[in-house]
C-alpha cells in the first residue's frame, strides 16, 4: 500500500527543549524536532538499511507530567514493547510517490484504525467493515495476502486524520500515493505499509491512547539518525 504529510499531518506544535534534551534511542536532532511537544507515545519503526525490507518497531511512553513509578528517575520515555515487522519491498523514501514501493520517512500522527474483525479493545475511532478491509491474491513472495487488513492502523500520510483508514480523500494529491497503514504482516514486503504479527498489531491497537497524542517515527536507521 502506498504517501507524504499532508496539511494537518503535522500540524501539533514542534517538540519543546525538554524533549528533545531526553533523547528517544536512534533518533537525531532533525528527527526530533517534528515530534510534537504534546506527544506522549511514539511508535519508532527503524528500518535495517535504506533499501531493506524489514525493520523493527518499538512502542515507546513518556512519563506522564504526575510521573510513572514504572520508569528509572530521570527518564523520560520507556519502551513498552518491541516487535519484528516489514515495510515497503524497495525500503524508504523522503519523498514518496504512489507506486514507488518505498515506505515515507517522516513523523506522522496515529489517529484512526479499522479492520475486517471487530475491534479488539482500541481507544482509536475504530471502522469495523467486513467486507471493507477484505484483501486477497498473493505478495511478492507468493505468500497469501488474505487477512493483513484484520487490523490496521491508519498512518497519517497523506490522508484526513479523523477520517477511516478506508477514507481515499488525498490532501497532497492522488500521485503521492496514500493508505499507508499499520497492518497484519502477510510474511513478506509491502507495497508501502508496515506491518506486524497479529498478535502484534492487537497489543498496539490497545495501547494506543488519543489523549497521548501517538505518533509514528519511521524510516531507515540512518535517515532517523539526522
Amino acid at each position: 500500500r502506498g504517501g507524504a504529510p499532508g496539511p494537518g499531518d503535522q500540524a501539533r506544535r514542534p517538540a519543546s527543549p525538554a524533549l528533545r534534551d531526553r533523547l528517544l534511542p536512534g533518533l537525531g536532532p532533525r528527527t526530533l524536532a517534528q515530534v510534537p511537544g504534546d506527544a506522549r507515545q511514539v511508535v519508532v519503526v527503524t528500518g535495517e538499511g535504506r533499501d531493506s525490507a524489514r525493520s523493527t518497531v518499538v512502542v515507546y511512553q513518556r512519563r506522564n507530567p504526575d510521573g510513572d513509578p514504572d520508569m528509572a528517575a530521570g527518564a523520560d520515555w520507556r519502551a513498552v514493547a518491541t516487535w519484528d515487522a516489514h515495510n515497503a519491498r524497495k525500503g524508504w523514501t523522503d519523498h514518496h510517490v504512489g507506486g514507488d514501493l518505498r515506505s515515507p520517512i517522516g513523523v506522522f500522527p496515529l489517529t484512526d484504525a479499522g479492520g475486517r474483525l471487530p475491534d479488539p479493545g482500541t481507544r482509536l475511532p475504530y471502522d469495523h467493515s467486513a467486507g471493507g478491509f477484505t484483501i486477497g491474491g498473493t505478495g511478492f513472495e507468493g505468500e497469501p495476502l488474505a487477512g493483513s487488513f484484520d487490523y490496521v492502523v491508519a498512518i497519517n500520510f497523506n490522508r484526513k486524520a479523523g477520517t477511516s483508514p478506508r477514507d481515499w480523500t488525498r490532501p497532497l494529491g492522488q500521485k503521492r500515493g496514500g493508505g499507508i497503514w499499520f497492518h497484519v504482516d502477510h510474511g513478506g514486503p509491502t507495497q508501502g505499509c508496515v506491518s506486524i504479527s497479529k498478535k502484534h498489531m492487537k497489543k498496539l491497537l490497545r495501547v494506543l491512547d488519543p489523549e497521548r497524542h501517538p505518533v509514528v517515527v519511521m524510516g531507515d536507521a540512518a535517515s532517523l539518525a539526522r
